[in-house]
């Protein structure tokens, strides 16, 4: 048995191959008093999953079981599709520990080759486990039926070399390869051998099988002999010293980077490393006064010999990449005007409105003063926030020129961005299409940002084979589509969205193939999505088949052995991967261990870490494209289904993406995040360069994370109801930029993870006194940095050591067992910093720090990632309470935005000319209403909750504070709006009215307050840029969520208090409707919901009301006619705003439920004859007489 030390966990390793398992591994930890060590493990609630390990036995191809020391004892296969990265790999994959007893030249050369192979280990196989549980590792040949074509030839894949076999007697392993997928030869006797015979002999002293030689180098396909020498000194990666408290930890599974001091010092003493005539040469560097002086392309300058003065590099230093633009004070000035003469005018139309009561009708006074004291209060709730907007602009030619310009720290101009990672989540399936997903994933593979340092995990919490096979299509179909978007600038990198652009695609396209390329992808992309959509029938005949097989099998198996041939044998429903083994997630039938809340914990690593050196392409006729000039590298990309067990709270979406939290910190650790919904897709392939401007600029450390706005598609032209959101997104959230800004709204936001690890900013102030006039300036986290010998050692704090080690100490309870994932926060931190040359950066990083390439996955990482999403890790930590995403709300989102704002961070509002991403909104009625309901609700729950922003910290602003005071209270206002509703309807019916009579007083106040709405919302168009339309429909849609929705919120969000009755609520569809004849089909759908009463009652009492009190005033002796005027006014008012209510229950045809107007119609009956039993007509009245007015 082969094992392997890994400091973070005590695993146990199966590995199988072609449906059967044939070797195990053990992973153990060296430390017996590592926190995740087996006499330390926590045992499950249920007790059914132990600890076990697996002895090796050679069985029978028919044997399909292993002998294992648990009750887990089922051993998949699962098998990858030709993808990128995943295709016929070797039977024999072993994973030993890598020790390389050869010295000399070659030592790093063989070093890095081990590593690759490591790499190429770990991307062909899938890692299952959980908690208590082995960790499986499943050798993969395939998942889906079809064969790979020869097109599927990319250098990240492990089919290029299919036909090169080890020359080693009695292996038929594959070879080694290069990144460029072609043979890789360790010896120069051109003795070509597979990987673990490579390994074998490092172990046993280094000598070739061929030759019996020591390995010195390695042959490159075109004969050359690379050595040690011929790497350049950047092709190190730079490293930081680990943290105290994983001292003992391998640095190899980490993103971590070293000082420039040492590698610059060699290279100045004659290290052969760094060649600086040829960075002269590169950098067109001339000697002149002790100084290189760079010469104008193209213009000889006034310099010396003809060459320009030496570049200005504090100015460049100086030059921000972001900026604040004011909006004009010709607008805010006015605007911030008309907001003190309305709230005067409230004031004193609320006191005159107290002072004159209706002595006639003292009830609908009395409703009518509390509904417009409570209507004032939430408008100034709403309007406060918005004294101080800003837009914000950046400078990407800046980002470019500081992090992937030549420099003297940086003379190859590698880039120096810091890594992220996108995280993308998804449930279901059925409700989230995979051919959406599989486009979103598509959109981000493509995008604009240096490829090694993007990192791709998508999260299926669902556990569906339906999703993983998806994803390997488009990892498949990545290699036509990424290159083909690079090469001809396409822009939206969505294959869907782009194919389907009803506009000149040659526009701004100068290649002259451009149209036989696109034609060429297009036919491809339809193919892609055939092979898609076709996936749910396939995986089910294929499981059906194989079903029918174990079936008889099992028939014949019992009958063999004396059993009776008419006994009815329980074979389990399975579901199945084309190589016939199970699938270790969720069954299509589900059954135990393989439910949709009962499975074990799955990462795949569909797309291998890129190399760090462009690698391009070929015209080979095979070739769709011509790519000899595109870098055809593509992202890492990562499938994860975290663990679930019954009897554990998961979360729901927060759970997930804590998952990926820290997932990604141990395989990547990028140290900014971007989380995307499935279906929303990166529009403008440079969004991730504008976060950047803003997180890497100076001041960049205080902020949290970067919002951007949401855009939708598929919405109706009319937008009828306000799907776009225009006023929230555009209104709201720039006004809140210009506080501490905006909330976090779910999608679409870059993170610092720092930030997410529950860390407060390096600097806040405190807001004390009324209203936060005074503020105290606070040095929360002056970073130190310990300088020793070329290194530095990050630390989040700049205490003493005494104190570093209590915190040491206390980050397992805070984070969880793992010291991995404890060892990656300092590299995290450190690689976020901005640049220390920058203006106002007092704790910055030096340039160049983060431009050397990362080390590649390991088996051992993977197993490690494998154990931080069991689904009782987080049991006794901070995970959901303070450490990321946040628990306890259906709006996870806003409660986590606001629990960075009250440690002090800032956050900014990017809005691109460009939308940065775009997604799908729900165009049905009953759809749209559920979403709000869902949004209401997690606002109620805030405001019952210890996240009510009237127990904010000092640290965050007062107007941040009325925002976020804002967002818990909203939903009460629908009690009061309902009310208000049915009193026009109720003066109709009685012949009174809210005031005794209508005057010029009651009309001037309101004529003032209508009026300076309407002045206010002028102006918000000006500097928002929204239209009139968008602001009505915003309009429209307050007052129909706030009769729907909102209340049924409220109750809900009381009885979770109140009573401890949990919500739960079901996934928002998404379309994938490709109906080209009728775009908006689903606008016209009715479905029935609770939530269309009383909108629908309030629409037929209003209608009733207005007949009645017509005739009443017609027909009356004394006619009231102003009384008649001021309630159908009122009334008028509550239908206009409920017309995209009516028309949306119309649908296209008139098919609204029978059920909808029989309940409507029934209420309406029942509150008429209620009024008509408290007030009856007077029977002295003479209703026969008929006079005009």
């Amino acid at each position: 048995m082969n094992s392997m030390a890994s400091p973070a966990s005590s695993l146990s390793i199966s590995i199988s191959s072609g449906g059967r398992p044939f070797r195990a591994m053990g992973i153990g930890s060296p430390n017996p008093n590592t926190p995740s060590s087996v006499v330390n493990r926590r045992a499950s609630s249920g007790g059914r999953y132990k600890s076990a390990s697996i002895e090796e036995d050679e069985e029978d191809e028919d044997d399909d079981e292993e002998e294992v020391n648990s009750e887990f004892t089922r051993s998949y296969t699962v098998q990858i599709p030709p993808t990128p990265d995943h295709n016929n790999n070797s039977s024999s994959n072993n994973c030993p520990n890598l020790s390389n007893p050869v010295s000399g030249s070659s030592t790093q050369t063989m070093e890095a080759n081990a590593k690759e192979a490591e790499q190429q280990f770990v991307s062909s196989n899938i890692f299952t486990g959980g908690h208590n549980s082995v960790t499986r590792i499943h050798a993969m040949d395939k998942v889906i039926d079809r064969e790979p074509s020869p097109r599927q030839g990319h250098p990240q894949m492990v089919c290029s070399l299919a036909g090169l076999i080890c020359a080693v007697d009695g292996c038929d392993g594959k070879v080694m390869r290069d990144e460029r997928g072609q043979g890789l030869i360790p010896c120069g006797c051109q003795f070509m051998v597979c990987r673990d015979c490579y390994m074998d002999a490092l172990k046993n002293g280094g000598q070739c099988h061929g030759c019996k030689e020591q390995y010195r180098g390695i042959v490159g396909p075109e004969g050359q002999i690379q050595t040690s020498s011929s790497f350049e000194a950047d092709d190190l990666p730079l490293n930081i010293a680990p943290p105290p408290m994983a001292e003992s930890k391998p640095q190899r599974r980490l993103s971590l980077v070293r000082s420039m001091k040492g590698a610059l010092r060699k290279s100045f003493h004659g290290n052969p490393e760094f060649d600086h005539n040829r960075w002269l040469y590169e950098t067109k560097g001339t000697y002149g006064y002790g100084n290189a002086l760079w010469p104008k392309e193209g213009y000889a300058g006034e310099g010396v010999n003809g060459s320009m003065n030496p570049p200005n590099f504090g100015e460049k230093a100086r030059r921000p990449m972001s900026r604040k633009a004011k909006i004009s004070t010709g607008i805010l000035s006015p605007y911030r005007l008309l907001m003190v003469i309305r709230l005067l005018a409230l004031g004193f139309f609320l006191t005159w409105r107290i002072r004159h009561p209706n002595r006639d009708a003292m009830w609908l006074w009395g409703m009518s003063v509390v509904c417009e004291i409570w209507f004032a209060f939430s408008w100034i709730l709403d309007q406060l926030p918005k004294l101080c907007p800003i837009n914000r602009v950046t400078d990407l030619n800046v980002l470019k020129d500081k992090f992937e310009r030549p420099s003297l720290k940086n003379p190859r101009g590698k880039s120096d961005l810091p890594g992220i990672d996108v995280f993308v989540s998804t449930a279901d399936p059925e409700k989230e299409p995979p051919l959406v997903t599989a486009n979103t994933i598509l959109s981000i593979l493509a995008a604009e940002y240096p490829v090694e340092k993007l990192s791709c995990y998508l999260s299926d919490d669902g556990g569906s084979l339906l999703t993983f096979e998806a994803l390997a299509e488009a990892a498949s179909f990545a290699r036509i589509w990424v290159p083909f978007c690079r090469k001809h600038n396409i822009e939206p990198r969505n294959p869907d969205t782009y194919f389907n652009i009803k506009r000149d695609f040659t526009k701004n396209k100068v290649r002259p193939d451009f149209v036989k390329e696109r034609r060429r992808v297009k036919r491809e992309y339809d193919e892609f999505k055939v092979r898609i959509n076709s996936l749910p029938d396939s995986i089910r005949r294929r499981s059906e088949g194989y079903n029918t097989h174990e079936e008889i099998r099992a028939k014949r198996a019992h009958i063999e052995t004396g059993g009776d041939p008419t006994e009815q044998l329980k074979v389990p429903k399975a579901t199945w991967m084309a190589d016939g083994a199970h699938w270790p997630g969720t069954w299509i039938s589900a059954s135990r261990d393989h439910s949709r809340g009962d499975h074990a914990g799955i990462i795949q690593v569909m797309l291998a870490p890129p190399s760090s050196e462009p690698l391009m392409g070929s015209s080979e006729e095979d070739n769709l494209i011509d790519t000899t000039e595109v870098d055809i590298r593509l992202p890492m990309l990562v499938y994860v289904s975290r663990e679930k067990r019954p009897g554990c709270d998961h979360n729901k979406k927060a759970g997930a993406m804590n998952g990926l939290v820290r997932t990604s910190a141990i395989m990547s650790n990028g140290p900014f995040i971007l989380n995307l919904d499935c279906d929303h897709y990166v529009y403008n392939s440079l969004a991730l360069r504008e976060a950047m401007c803003f997180m890497m600029d100076g001041g960049g450390d205080k902020i949290c994370y970067v919002q951007f706005p949401q855009r939708f598609e598929g919405v109706d032209p009319n937008d009828r109801y306000a799907n776009h959101n225009t006023v929230f997104f555009d209104v709201n959230m720039r006004a809140l930029d210009g506080l501490q800004g905006p909330m976090y709204v779910g999608t679409g936001c870059v993170f610092r993870r720092i930030a997410l690890y529950g860390f407060d900013p390096p600097r806040a102030t405190e807001h004390g006194g009324c209203c936060g006039g005074r503020k105290k300036k606070l040095n929360l986290n002056p970073r130190g940095s310990n300088k020793s010998k070329g290194k530095v050692t990050p630390s989040l704090s700049g205490s003493s050591n005494e104190e570093e080690d209590l915190e040491s100490q206390l980050l397992p309870k805070r984070f969880g067992n793992s010291i991995t994932l404890s060892a990656s926060i300092p590299i995290a931190e450190y690689q976020g910093r901005p640049l220390a040359d920058q203006q106002g950066v007092k704790t910055g990083r030096p340039a160049g720090a983060l431009a050397g390439p990362r080390e590649p996955l390991d088996a051992a990482t993977v197993a490690e990632a494998i154990n931080v999403i069991s689904c009782w890790y987080e049991d006794k930590t901070e995970w959901g309470q303070r450490v990321g995403w946040i628990y306890g709300s259906v709006t996870e989102d806003v409660v986590t935005g606001y629990r960075m704002h009250n440690r002090g961070w800032r956050s900014v509002y990017c809005v691109t000319k460009r939308d940065a991403f775009r997604g799908t909104a729900p165009i049905n009625l009953t759809d749209r209403l559920h979403q709000v309901l869902r949004w209401a609700t997690g606002s109620v729950e805030i405001f019952f909750s210890r996240n009510n922003a009237l127990f904010a910290s000092s640290r965050m602003k007062f107007l941040q504070r009325i925002a976020y005071i804002n967002v818990g209270i909203y939903p009460f206002t629908s009690i009061f709006l309902m009310v208000y509703c049915f009193l026009p309807a109720l003066s109709l019916f009685t012949g009174q009215f809210i005031v005794q009579t209508l005057n010029v007083t009651f009309l001037a106040f309101l004529l003032t307050i209508t009026v300076t709405l309407c002045l206010l919302a002028i102006l918000e168009i000006k500097w928002s840029g929204i239209t009139l339309e968008e602001w009505w429909r915003n309009e429209q849609f307050w007052l129909i969520g706030g009769t729907s929705a909102h209340p049924a919120a409220v109750l809900q969000g009381l009885l979770k208090v109140v009573a401890g009755i949990d919500i739960s609520f079901t996934l928002t569809s998404k379309s994938a409707n490709d109906d080209t004849e009728d775009e908006f089909a689903e606008l016209y759908v009715i479905k029935w919901s609770c939530l269309m009463i009383p909108p629908i009652t309030i629409m037929m009492i209003n209608i009733i009301a207005i007949a009645v009190g017509m005739s009443r005033t017609i027909y009356s002796v004394i006619p009231q006619w102003s009384k008649l005027m001021g309630g159908v006014f009122f009334s008028f008012w509550v239908l206009c705003h409920l017309y995209p209510f009516a028309k949306g229950l119309m649908g296209r045809r008139g098919k609204t439920p029978t059920i909808v107007f029989v309940w409507s119609g029934l209420l309406a009956i029942t509150i008429s004859l209620l009024w008509v039993s408290i007030s009856p007509p007077n029977a002295n009245s003479d209703l026969r007489r008929f006079q005009f007015p």
